[in-house]
C-alpha cells in the first residue's frame, strides 16, 4: 500500500478572489507590520537629530590682463588650484584648528578620537563642488564652485562656511604669490647661471684667440689676402731689385768702358784685344748673376727660405758674385805704366776719371737701396711664411675652435631664452603682487538654513510603511502556504475531484465570538495607542531639543 503523507499535491492556481481571502484572513498580520513599519519609521525619522547644511558659492575672476598680452608663469588650471587648495584647507591641521575654535562636535569628541572627528568632518560634512563651467580655449574651466558645510547647529553650519570660504580666498591669494615669486626666483637663478657659463665660454675663447691670434679658422681670408698683397709686394720689389741691378750693369758697363777709354789715353799701346775679353767675362757674370737673382724671386714667391732650390739659387748668386768680383780685383791689379801725356789727353782724363767717379758714386748709391730692397724682400719673405704657417696651421685647431664658438653660441642662446622668460615670469609676479590675475571672489555668501537637509522624514515614513507592508504580506504569504487545509468549496472541487450537494456554515458560540472579538479589539487597541504614544513622544522630543 502506498503512504498517503508521502503524496505530492499540486496547488492549484489562485485567482483574484483568492487572493481576497488571503489578505482577508491574515488582515492582522498585514496591518500590523505595516503600522509596526510607520512607528518605527517616525521614530527613526524623528530621533534623527537635523543636519543643517550652509552654502557658499565663489567666483573665479579671470585675468584683469589678457594672457596674450602677459602670460602667466603657474603651470596650473584652476580646477587642479582648486583640488591643491582643497587638500590644503581640509587637512587635519586646519580642520582641528576649525573645531577647537568654533567648539564643533562636541558630543562626539567625548566618544571619538579627534583624528576620527576630522575625517568624518573632512570625508561627509565638508562637500566642495564645481557648479558652473565654460568653454575657454577649446577647454573647460571652472567659473565657479560652492562650498556647503553639514551641522547640527544652523549657525555653527553658517559659521564654518564663511571660516573655510575665506580660507580658499586667502590661501589661493597666497600661493598665487608664492608660486609666482618662487618661479620668478629661480628663473633668477637660473639666468645667473647662465651667465656664469657664458662668460666662462667668452674667456675661454678669448683664450684661444690671443693663444692662436692669427691661426683662426675665421681668419682664413684674411690671411690669404693678407699673403696675396705680400705676394704682390714681393713681386715688385724682386723687379725694382731687378731694376736696380740692371742699373748697377750699366754703369758698371758705363765705367768699365771709361776706364778702358782712360788706359788707352795713357797707354795707347796697351793691347784693346785683352780689355775686351776682360770685359765680355764681367759682363757674362753680370748677366749670369742677372739671372740667377729672376730666378731666385720667382723661387721665394713659390716656396720658403729653408726650400731647397731657394738655397741651392742663392748659393749660386754668391758663387757668380765671388767670381765677378775677383775679375774686378784682377782687372784692377793689372795697372798701366805713367807716361807723359799732353794737357788735351789729360783734359779727357780728367772727365773721364770724373764721370768714373760719379758712375761709382752711383753705383753706391743703387749698391744702398739693394741692401734696402734686400732687407724688405727678407722682411716681405718672413711675412709670408709666417702666413703660410698660419694658414697651414688652421686645420689643426679648427674643431677645437669650432666647438669653443659651438658652446659659447649655446650658452648665449641659452642665456637669452632664459633673460627672456625671467622678464615675462617679472611682469608676471608683479601682475599677481597687484591682485590683477586669476582671483576668487565671494559670489554668493555662507547662508543661514532654515530648514534641515536631512533627513527628509516623510520619505523615510513612506518607506517604513512600504517595508512593514511588504514584511506583512510575505508573512501572509509563508502562512498561507504552510495552511494546507481547505478554505473554499474552489478547493473542495480541486482536490477531491467529487460533485458538491451542498455546504453547512460554521457554527460557534456566540459567547465565544463576542470574548474572541473584545480580546482582538483591546489588543489592537492597545498596540495602536502604544504606537501613537511612541510616534507622538518621539515628535514632543524632536520639537523639545530643535535649536
Amino acid at each position: 500500500m502506498t503512504n498517503q503523507d508521502s503524496v505530492v499535491v499540486t496547488r492549484r492556481p489562485l485567482d483574484v478572489e483568492d487572493y481576497i481571502d488571503v489578505a482577508r484572513r491574515h488582515k492582522g498580520w498585514i496591518v500590523g507590520t505595516t503600522f509596526a513599519g510607520i512607528v518605527l519609521a517616525v521614530v527613526i525619522a524623528y530621533l534623527w537629530p537635523d543636519t543643517y547644511q550652509s552654502t557658499a558659492v565663489i567666483r573665479v575672476i579671470p585675468p584683469q590682463v589678457p594672457e596674450s598680452l602677459v602670460a602667466t608663469n603657474l603651470n596650473m588650471t584652476m580646477q587642479a588650484r582648486i583640488t591643491s587648495l582643497t587638500e590644503s584647507i581640509l587637512s587635519r591641521a586646519t580642520l582641528t584648528n576649525i573645531i577647537s575654535t568654533l567648539g564643533l562636535y562636541k558630543k562626539d569628541l567625548n566618544t571619538q578620537p579627534m583624528d576620527d572627528v576630522v575625517e568624518r568632518m573632512r570625508t561627509k560634512d565638508i562637500r566642495i563642488s564645481p557648479v558652473q563651467t565654460g568653454a575657454v580655449s577649446g577647454q573647460d574651466r571652472v567659473t565657479a564652485f560652492q562650498i556647503s558645510y553639514l551641522y547640527n547647529n544652523r549657525f555653527q553650519a553658517q559659521k564654518v562656511t564663511n571660516e573655510l570660504v575665506s580660507r580658499f580666498i586667502t590661501e589661493n591669494l597666497r600661493n598665487r604669490e608664492e608660486q609666482s615669486q618662487g618661479t620668478t626666483q629661480f628663473l633668477t637663478s637660473e639666468v645667473a647661471d647662465a651667465k656664469k657659463k657664458l662668460e666662462t665660454a667668452e674667456q675661454k675663447l678669448s683664450d684661444f684667440r690671443v693663444q692662436n691670434m692669427g691661426h683662426l679658422p675665421d681668419q682664413m681670408e684674411q690671411n690669404m689676402q693678407a699673403l696675396n698683397a705680400l705676394q704682390i709686394q714681393m713681386t715688385n720689389v724682386s723687379a725694382a731689385i731687378s731694376r736696380v741691378n740692371q742699373d748697377k750693369l750699366l754703369l758698371e758697363n758705363q765705367i768699365r768702358i771709361d776706364k778702358d777709354r782712360a788706359t788707352a789715353l795713357k797707354d795707347p799701346g796697351q793691347q784693346p784685344q785683352l780689355n775686351n775679353a776682360r770685359n765680355e767675362k764681367l759682363a757674362e757674370k753680370d748677366r749670369e748673376i742677372t739671372s740667377i737673382d729672376a730666378a731666385l724671386t720667382g723661387l721665394r714667391q713659390r716656396y720658403k727660405e729653408t726650400h731647397p732650390d731657394v738655397q741651392r739659387a742663392e748659393a749660386m748668386r754668391a758663387q757668380a758674385k765671388k767670381d765677378r768680383d775677383a775679375l774686378v780685383k784682377e782687372q784692377q791689379s793689372t795697372k798701366p805704366e805713367a807716361r807723359q801725356v799732353d794737357p788735351e789727353t789729360a783734359r779727357q782724363l780728367t772727365d773721364l776719371d770724373e764721370r768714373i767717379r760719379r758712375g761709382e758714386a752711383q753705383i753706391a748709391a743703387k749698391n744702398l737701396e739693394m741692401d734696402d730692397h734686400q732687407k724688405s724682400l727678407t722682411q716681405i719673405s718672413a711675412s709670408i711664411n709666417n702666413y703660410r704657417t698660419r694658414i697651414e696651421g688652421v686645420p689643426v685647431g679648427q674643431k677645437e675652435y669650432e666647438g669653443l664658438i659651438s658652446d659659447r653660441d649655446l650658452a648665449q642662446r641659452q642665456y637669452e631664452d632664459l633673460q627672456r622668460k625671467m622678464s615675462s615670469s617679472q611682469i608676471a609676479t608683479n601682475l599677481e603682487n597687484r591682485r590683477q590675475g586669476e582671483q576668487l571672489e565671494l559670489l554668493d555668501p555662507a547662508s543661514l538654513p532654515q530648514t534641515p537637509s536631512e533627513p527628509k522624514r516623510y520619505i523615510i515614513v513612506s518607506v517604513g510603511a512600504a517595508v512593514g507592508l511588504a514584511v506583512g504580506l510575505l508573512i501572509a504569504g509563508i502562512r498561507e502556504i504552510k495552511d494546507t487545509s481547505l478554505k473554499n468549496l474552489k478547493d473542495v472541487r480541486a482536490y477531491t475531484q467529487l460533485p458538491i450537494l451542498g455546504s453547512v456554515p460554521l457554527l460557534e458560540n456566540d459567547l465565544v465570538v463576542r470574548r474572541r472579538k473584545r480580546v482582538s479589539w483591546m489588543a489592537w487597541s492597545t498596540a495602536c495607542l502604544v504606537g501613537v504614544l511612541i510616534m507622538s513622544g518621539s515628535v514632543v522630543y524632536y520639537y523639545a531639543t530643535r535649536v
